[in-house]
């Protein structure tokens, strides 16, 4: 378990494993999470598989 998860996007940080509501995503080769409220502001654009830096 990792020790806490932050949001790449707002910065939420939260103890161990994110929760099941985050979403995860690939940009390039990096693996970015983001919290249940920035996923669900940035829905359309990430449907869209655009790249977090276009939000």
């Amino acid at each position: 378990m990792a020790s806490s998860t932050t949001c790449d996007f707002c910065g939420t940080t939260v103890p161990g494993d994110p929760p099941l509501t985050w979403t995860a995503a690939v940009e390039g080769d990096r693996l970015r999470r983001f919290c249940d409220s920035c996923s669900r502001e940035h829905l359309r654009a990430m449907e869209a598989k655009l790249d977090s830096d276009f939000w």
